[in-house]
């Protein structure tokens, strides 16, 4: 009788208390990173027309005239319209500087009207011809100059795959010298940095020079990273 009540309690007792869990495969965890370079793409201009005068009303009059000016002459080079776009205007008092000793206050002494204008381009060739017809025409200030790419995401894209590459590259390596091979990665964790636009520095001081105004893109550089945790087999 004592015999059929363990039988009988064996068979009630749920099987998962004698389930034993399988014991987890080893793994590696490496970190891949890697960057590549492209030549620009697409060049952002920001050409300014400044103007002062001892009224507002001619100040702004004399502004709207240059950069009038200014906008023909870079549709007549090729700028489409679409590709201007006004990006900034100011009106602005300008007051005197009374030497620290006297005792007057800054007065308002005339006024001075800021405008400026983004000009897109994909001729990266031509950027400097545009610079020198926007400043013949009466663009007194070069605000900013950055080179980006039309298709960022395919660089991105190319970044991630060589991290990747790199990434298993070094396990394989590891798992060979640990006497076992590389089984598939079981987790993928990725970064890349954001693509920011190259600025270029100096192009204020070409509006002196009379002759062409040089300007080198140069390469833009784009990295990505990738963490992967691979299963290690046995060989």
């Amino acid at each position: 009788m004592t015999r059929l009540w363990w039988i009988g309690l064996l068979a009630a007792t749920p099987l998962t208390l004698f389930a034993q869990q399988p014991p987890r495969p080893p793994t590696i965890a490496v970190d891949g990173f890697a960057s590549v370079e492209r030549e620009p793409e697409r060049a952002k201009l920001v050409l300014a027309v400044e103007t002062e005068a001892a009224a507002a009303r001619d100040a702004a009059r004399q502004n709207a005239d240059l950069m009038a000016r200014v906008t023909a002459e870079l549709r007549r080079s090729g700028i489409a319209a679409a590709m201007i776009r006004t990006v900034s205007y100011q009106l602005e008092p300008v007051y005197s500087r009374p030497r620290p000793q006297e005792a007057e206050e800054p007065r308002i002494t005339g006024y001075r009207a800021i405008n400026m204008v983004q000009v897109t381009t994909d001729s990266i060739s031509r950027v400097g011809a545009t610079i020198d017809a926007a400043i013949a025409a009466g663009a007194n200030r070069v605000a900013g100059l950055t080179f980006e790419l039309r298709d960022p995401e395919e660089a991105r894209v190319a970044a991630l795959e060589l991290a990747m590459s790199r990434a298993r590259r070094e396990a394989e390596a590891v798992a060979r010298a640990a006497g076992r091979s590389l089984g598939p990665p079981v987790e993928i964790q990725i970064g890349s940095q954001p693509i920011f636009p190259r600025e270029a520095f100096g192009a204020r001081v070409a509006m002196q020079a009379e002759a062409a105004t040089p300007v080198e893109a140069g390469t833009l550089t784009v990295t990505a990273s990738v963490h992967v945790v691979f299963r290690l087999d046995r060989e």
